[in-house]
């Protein structure tokens, strides 16, 4: 049985927790079209150390 801390509603946190979830969901949605460019910049990067 999990402890209950006094004055939180049950129905409150887990709609609060899906939002939560909702809002990195459609961050990490915006940051996929930058991948390609993130990996292309490491790479380059990583090209010019190595003589």
């Amino acid at each position: 049985m999990a402890a209950r801390v006094g004055g939180r509603n049950r129905a409150i946190s887990w709609i609060v927790g899906l939002l939560c979830a909702g809002v990195v969901a459609a961050l990490l949605w915006f940051a996929v079209p930058a991948g390609p460019a993130v990996i292309e910049m490491v790479g380059s990067s990583l090209r010019q150390l190595a003589p």
